[in-house]
């Protein structure tokens, strides 16, 4: 592509399989991949991040995890020790599990989230097909994804942009920026302390929050605005924010509360000199699913259990219901057959290891089908083309799984 195309997350190809983005990515790749055979992937317990440039799969700086951009997809792996009995594997032994998860920001481009996709595919293989594939979404990350990073953090920008690595000392001073701090509402992550997320908002006074905490770097000062119904956690994490802002630059900090006159500053900074509002409300730039609203935005859909049927690809795409509500259980699945398990929140493709091999290259064209079937039948298909979804193998599914279909 001559220009850049930004990749539309509501396309139900959500892999891109046999899409002019597919072909281009399987020609630019190499034969074998670089950053796959270094020694060091899959063979010991930890994380590893990529972003992809120009088809490329390029490494993370480590001291960047955790941090992503709008403007870029990534792929992340995360290997972790499975429990073994001690007669299965020698003492010198462990085995590992393996979750594979490509992240697209909402303004990355497709042939960006073609290569993803493509590459998550490509590392699955060179894992010997046992790791769990997740797709990610900026608007809607998965509770999995959330608990690998202390802090999840969202700027403006990307590759295309010209951000390839940090350096703060050359900030230009002109730029504002805001920063909201905010806990991610899952109960799960709090348990963990993994439920802080810092997101780039757009720098004027629609965006603030009475609820949360605001970041402002303006004309080489930093403003802290605390909400006021924030959350002691928010205001620790912002100040945590705001110390790595100044490790490489001296700048004056102004910390306020909400309930401070002077508060006003901070909203007149951004733009909103003179109005006549002492109460702010905006929504949060990431989703979350609760079982406290009746609004389909954020309700859970019924658990369903589907079988996908069909023995071809694209528009011989068949499903049926097999099972609904609380009674699916994992011994509802079948070695031949592949199924789609939606637990209302997150959609799961379980693939059984006997399952004909047309079904199986086919079950990502079904989860485009069936995503398809729920944007259609949803008030809010854009929320519903954000949903996280991941795929196990039979044999090899990770706890995440186990734990959704037992109903925790």
């Amino acid at each position: 592509m001559s220009s850049y195309d930004q990749h539309n997350i509501e396309d139900t190809n959500i892999w891109l399989i046999g899409s002019d983005i597919d072909h281009k990515v399987k020609y630019n790749s190499a034969a074998t991949e670089p950053a796959w055979n270094n020694g060091d992937i899959g063979t010991h317990p930890g994380l590893k991040v990529w972003r992809i440039e120009n088809f490329h799969v390029v490494s993370w700086p480590k001291s960047l995890y955790g941090q992503f951009y709008d403007g870029d997809s990534f792929i992340v792996l995360h290997s972790y020790i499975i429990p073994t009995k001690d007669h299965e594997l020698g003492s010198s032994q462990q085995k590992l599990g393996h979750d594979i998860f490509f992240w697209l920001g909402s303004k990355t481009t497709q042939d960006e989230a073609g290569t993803a996709a493509y590459k998550t595919v490509e590392l699955d293989e060179f894992l010997h097909g046992v790791a769990t594939q997740h797709r990610e979404t900026q608007l809607h990350p998965s509770e999995e994804f959330l608990s690998l990073f202390p802090r999840l953090s969202i700027r403006t920008g990307g590759v295309r942009s010209g951000f390839h690595h940090v350096d703060t000392q050359q900030h230009p001073a002109n730029i504002t920026t805001l920063l909201r701090v905010f806990k991610h509402p899952s109960p799960t992550l709090a348990e963990h302390g993994h439920s802080i997320v810092v997101h780039e908002v757009e720098p004027i006074w629609q965006s603030l929050d009475d609820a949360d905490v605001f970041v402002l770097e303006k004309d080489g000062k930093i403003w802290v605005w605390q909400g006021k119904d924030c959350s002691p956690m928010e205001k620790a994490k912002a100040a945590q924010v705001v110390n790595d802002l100044t490790l490489a630059k001296h700048m004056d900090v102004e910390v306020l509360s909400q309930t401070e006159a002077r508060s006003r500053v901070v909203v007149d900074l951004l733009g909103g000199r003179g109005i006549d509002q002492f109460s702010f409300h905006s929504s949060r730039p990431i989703h979350a699913v609760t079982h406290h609203t009746s609004d389909d935005r954020t309700t859970p859909r019924p658990r369903r259990l589907l079988r996908v049927l069909n023995d071809g690809l694209g528009d011989q795409v068949r499903f049926e219901l097999d099972k609904e509500g609380d009674t699916i259980q994992i011994s509802d699945l079948d070695s031949n057959d592949i199924f789609i398990f939606d637990t209302g929140k997150k959609i799961w493709v379980w693939e059984g290891l006997q399952a004909a091999r047309a079904k199986r290259d086919a079950w990502k064209f079904s989860t485009g089908s069936y995503l398809r079937y729920l944007q259609q039948h949803s008030r809010t298909p854009e929320i519903i083309a954000t949903t996280p979804i991941a795929k196990v193998v039979e044999g090899n599914e990770n706890a995440a799984f186990f734990k959704a279909i037992s109903l925790y």
